[in-house]
Protein backbone atom coordinates (compact mmCIF):
# COMPACT_ATOMS: atom_id res chain seq x y z
CA UNK A 1 0.00 0.00 0.00
CA UNK A 2 1.47 3.44 -0.82
CA UNK A 3 2.47 5.46 2.32
CA UNK A 4 3.96 8.64 2.00
CA UNK A 5 6.32 9.57 4.95
CA UNK A 6 4.91 13.56 5.94
CA UNK A 7 8.10 14.66 8.01
CA UNK A 8 9.70 15.17 4.84
CA UNK A 9 9.27 17.84 2.24
CA UNK A 10 7.45 17.37 -0.69
CA UNK A 11 9.82 18.02 -3.96
CA UNK A 12 8.15 18.85 -7.24
CA UNK A 13 9.18 17.55 -10.47
CA UNK A 14 9.28 18.94 -14.31
CA UNK A 15 7.38 16.92 -16.29
CA UNK A 16 6.78 17.24 -20.47
CA UNK A 17 3.55 15.20 -21.44
CA UNK A 18 3.45 14.41 -25.39
CA UNK A 19 0.11 13.15 -27.52
CA UNK A 20 0.67 11.07 -30.31
CA UNK A 21 -2.00 11.86 -33.00
CA UNK A 22 -2.90 11.88 -36.22
CA UNK A 23 -6.32 13.18 -35.20
CA UNK A 24 -6.52 14.74 -32.74
CA UNK A 25 -4.87 18.64 -32.00
CA UNK A 26 -3.75 19.91 -28.80
CA UNK A 27 -7.21 21.85 -27.86
CA UNK A 28 -8.53 18.06 -28.47
CA UNK A 29 -6.62 16.07 -26.58
CA UNK A 30 -8.19 14.89 -23.19
CA UNK A 31 -5.63 12.13 -21.89
CA UNK A 32 -3.03 14.71 -22.59
CA UNK A 33 -5.22 17.45 -20.74
CA UNK A 34 -5.81 14.89 -18.11
CA UNK A 35 -2.28 13.89 -17.43
CA UNK A 36 -1.15 17.72 -17.03
CA UNK A 37 -4.20 18.35 -14.46
CA UNK A 38 -3.09 14.91 -12.32
CA UNK A 39 0.51 16.22 -12.91
CA UNK A 40 -0.21 20.00 -11.73
CA UNK A 41 -2.29 19.05 -8.67
CA UNK A 42 0.26 16.69 -7.39
CA UNK A 43 2.32 19.68 -6.85
CA UNK A 44 4.03 19.01 -10.09
CA UNK A 45 5.38 21.53 -12.25
CA UNK A 46 4.80 21.19 -16.46
CA UNK A 47 7.45 22.13 -17.69
CA UNK A 48 6.50 21.32 -21.43
CA UNK A 49 3.90 19.90 -23.97
CA UNK A 50 3.25 19.00 -27.25
CA UNK A 51 1.44 16.84 -29.65
CA UNK A 52 3.40 15.01 -32.65
CA UNK A 53 1.53 12.72 -35.61
CA UNK A 54 2.33 9.12 -35.24
CA UNK A 55 5.81 8.80 -37.33
CA UNK A 56 8.41 6.88 -35.30
CA UNK A 57 11.44 9.79 -36.61
CA UNK A 58 8.84 12.79 -35.37
CA UNK A 59 8.33 10.87 -31.83
CA UNK A 60 11.81 10.02 -30.87
CA UNK A 61 12.99 13.49 -32.29
CA UNK A 62 10.80 15.28 -29.36
CA UNK A 63 11.64 12.58 -26.69
CA UNK A 64 15.53 12.86 -27.73
CA UNK A 65 15.04 16.94 -27.07
CA UNK A 66 13.29 16.72 -24.25
CA UNK A 67 16.06 14.12 -22.38
CA UNK A 68 18.79 16.59 -23.41
CA UNK A 69 16.97 19.72 -21.90
CA UNK A 70 18.41 19.61 -18.27
CA UNK A 71 15.01 21.37 -17.25
CA UNK A 72 12.73 18.01 -17.78
CA UNK A 73 13.05 16.00 -15.04
CA UNK A 74 10.23 13.01 -16.71
CA UNK A 75 8.31 12.41 -19.76
CA UNK A 76 5.04 11.31 -20.06
CA UNK A 77 3.73 10.22 -23.50
CA UNK A 78 -0.28 9.02 -24.33
CA UNK A 79 -1.12 7.78 -27.30
CA UNK A 80 0.44 4.74 -29.89
CA UNK A 81 0.47 1.99 -27.64
CA UNK A 82 -1.60 -0.30 -29.22
CA UNK A 83 -1.53 -2.62 -32.32
CA UNK A 84 -2.72 -0.42 -35.18
CA UNK A 85 -0.22 -0.08 -38.22
CA UNK A 86 0.39 3.96 -37.05
CA UNK A 87 0.28 2.90 -32.95
CA UNK A 88 4.45 3.20 -32.71
CA UNK A 89 5.25 5.29 -29.76
CA UNK A 90 6.97 2.10 -27.92
CA UNK A 91 9.55 1.15 -31.54
CA UNK A 92 10.55 5.09 -31.19
CA UNK A 93 10.86 5.12 -27.57
CA UNK A 94 12.29 1.92 -26.44
CA UNK A 95 15.53 2.83 -29.01
CA UNK A 96 16.32 5.65 -26.42
CA UNK A 97 15.94 4.24 -23.36
CA UNK A 98 19.75 2.95 -21.29
CA UNK A 99 17.44 0.73 -19.08
CA UNK A 100 13.98 -0.27 -19.43
CA UNK A 101 11.66 -0.05 -16.43
CA UNK A 102 10.22 -3.53 -16.96
CA UNK A 103 7.85 -3.34 -13.90
CA UNK A 104 5.89 -0.02 -14.90
CA UNK A 105 4.11 -2.34 -17.25
CA UNK A 106 3.92 -4.93 -15.65
CA UNK A 107 1.91 -3.34 -12.62
CA UNK A 108 0.01 -1.39 -15.11
CA UNK A 109 -1.13 -4.36 -17.04
CA UNK A 110 -1.79 -5.15 -13.29
CA UNK A 111 -4.39 -2.25 -12.60
CA UNK A 112 -5.64 -2.06 -16.08
CA UNK A 113 -6.86 -5.93 -15.73
CA UNK A 114 -8.76 -5.04 -12.52
CA UNK A 115 -10.48 -1.85 -14.82
CA UNK A 116 -11.04 -3.55 -18.28
CA UNK A 117 -9.94 -7.31 -17.81
CA UNK A 118 -8.23 -8.46 -20.56
CA UNK A 119 -8.24 -5.53 -22.43
CA UNK A 120 -5.43 -5.01 -20.72
CA UNK A 121 -3.32 -6.97 -23.22
CA UNK A 122 -3.85 -4.63 -26.43
CA UNK A 123 -1.61 -1.88 -24.71
CA UNK A 124 2.29 -2.08 -24.69
CA UNK A 125 2.33 0.89 -22.32
CA UNK A 126 6.49 1.07 -21.17
CA UNK A 127 8.77 3.23 -19.46
CA UNK A 128 12.41 3.49 -18.95
CA UNK A 129 15.25 5.53 -18.16
CA UNK A 130 17.64 7.88 -20.77
CA UNK A 131 19.70 10.77 -19.83
CA UNK A 132 19.03 10.97 -16.76
CA UNK A 133 15.23 11.07 -17.71
CA UNK A 134 12.46 9.07 -16.62
CA UNK A 135 9.80 8.04 -19.97
CA UNK A 136 6.59 6.58 -19.21
CA UNK A 137 4.51 5.95 -22.65
CA UNK A 138 0.78 5.78 -21.81
CA UNK A 139 -2.01 4.49 -23.82
CA UNK A 140 -4.28 7.33 -25.23
CA UNK A 141 -7.36 7.05 -23.18
CA UNK A 142 -7.82 9.47 -20.59
CA UNK A 143 -8.94 6.12 -18.29
CA UNK A 144 -5.48 4.29 -18.68
CA UNK A 145 -3.74 7.63 -18.62
CA UNK A 146 -6.08 8.22 -14.95
CA UNK A 147 -5.11 4.45 -13.93
CA UNK A 148 -1.38 4.96 -14.62
CA UNK A 149 -1.43 8.20 -12.84
CA UNK A 150 -3.57 7.43 -9.76
CA UNK A 151 -1.84 3.68 -9.47
CA UNK A 152 1.83 4.18 -9.88
CA UNK A 153 2.82 7.82 -11.05
CA UNK A 154 1.33 9.75 -8.21
CA UNK A 155 3.29 7.61 -5.62
CA UNK A 156 6.68 7.00 -7.83
CA UNK A 157 6.89 10.95 -8.65
CA UNK A 158 6.51 11.64 -4.77
CA UNK A 159 9.74 11.44 -3.00
CA UNK A 160 7.93 11.26 -0.10
CA UNK A 161 6.78 8.01 -0.87
CA UNK A 162 7.79 4.76 0.95
CA UNK A 163 9.61 2.66 1.24
CA UNK A 164 11.08 3.83 -2.06
CA UNK A 165 10.28 6.66 -5.28
CA UNK A 166 11.87 7.10 -8.42
CA UNK A 167 12.52 11.07 -7.25
CA UNK A 168 14.99 10.30 -4.90
CA UNK A 169 17.32 8.12 -7.26
CA UNK A 170 16.86 10.92 -9.85
CA UNK A 171 20.39 12.35 -8.61
CA UNK A 172 22.07 8.88 -9.42
CA UNK A 173 20.70 7.88 -12.57
CA UNK A 174 23.63 9.32 -14.09
CA UNK A 175 26.79 8.34 -12.29
CA UNK A 176 27.79 5.67 -15.05
CA UNK A 177 28.43 8.92 -16.83
CA UNK A 178 30.38 10.05 -14.15
CA UNK A 179 32.45 6.96 -13.70
CA UNK A 180 30.53 6.77 -10.19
Amino acid sequence: MPKLDESRPFIPVRIAVLTMSDTRTLAEDKSGDLLVRLAEDAGHEIAARNLVADKVERIAAQISAWIADKEIDVVITTGGTGFTGRDVTPEAVRPLFEKEIEGFSTLFHQLSYEKVGTSTIQSRACAGVAGGTYIFCLPGSPGACKDAWEGILKWQLDNRHRPCNFVEIMPRLEEHRRGG
